[in-house]
């Protein structure tokens, strides 16, 4: 006797999966959408959550039916000058102009100043940029921060242990003596955080009396600088890709 065999659960998942997946946004903003109304599957409204979806179902968001697209992941040795943006309206140069075509929307996985240089992360996985711009996923950031003047110990200690900074205490950081230039009166540190607010390792300095003179960042959780000429752009394999999503808690 003959039977259908059931489709095997595998093939489907989540509706708000399938659209993070598509690059458009994270789960929990997805989430968002679903709730207001905003998604519908082979032309129904959907709006409860828990919604399971089939490869082929036609997914739209507002109207505009989304695909799933590839995901890139590069990470950029940002120069001097460039803003961490995808267009500027003053003109000034983006990160854009530094980015490989590859027919989706990379975005920046937060920013680095104008005047600050060095390792940024930039990708159209949603989900992933959602969780390694959350301090609660602790991914390490380390700055090479050059600032006026020698700092005392007791300096140095309350940037280890947190500094009042835009009304709110900054989280624990590792901080290290990397070289002082008594002739030139400044020293350089190495500090390292998971913390990623405006500005923050500058306002840090200058909250303690040593404000920095020159900013790069060197590493990127396991990423880090060496090798990369200014403004090269590198894709990340598949291997680091799974690693990373692995360390933010993403299968």
């Amino acid at each position: 006797m003959s039977h259908l065999a059931a489709k095997p659960d595998k093939d489907q998942e989540r509706l708000h999966v399938r659209i993070a997946r598509s690059g458009l946004c994270s789960r929990r903003t997805a989430e968002a959408l679903i709730q207001e109304g905003r998604v519908t599957v082979n032309g129904e409204l959907i709006i409860e959550m828990g919604r399971k979806v089939e490869p082929e179902d036609e997914i739209a968001v507002d109207g505009e039916t989304i695909g799933v697209a590839k995901s890139y992941t590069l990470v950029l040795n940002k120069p001097l000058g460039v803003v961490t943006t995808l267009s500027d309206p003053q003109g000034r140069p983006t990160i854009l102009n530094l980015l490989p075509r590859y027919g989706v929307q990379l975005k920046p996985v937060g920013r680095l100043d104008m005047d600050t240089e060095g390792l940024l992360v930039v990708t159209n996985d949603g989900e992933l940029a959602n969780r390694l711009a959350h301090p609660r996923y602790g991914v390490d950031k380390e700055y090479q921060a050059t600032v006026h003047g020698v700092p005392e110990h007791k300096e140095l200690q309350k940037l280890r242990d947190g500094v009042f900074v835009e009304g709110r205490r900054t989280h624990p950081a590792t901080v290290v003596v990397v070289h002082e230039d008594v002739r030139k009166n400044e020293t350089v540190l190495l500090i390292t955080m998971h913390e990623g607010r405006n500005r923050q390792v500058r306002l840090m300095c200058e909250a303690v009396g040593h404000p920095v003179q020159a900013l790069k960042r060197t590493r990127y959780g396991p990423f880090i600088l060496k090798g990369m000429r200014p403004g090269e752009a590198r894709l990340l394999g598949k291997k680091e890709v799974e690693d990373l999503r692995k360390s933010v808690g993403l299968a």
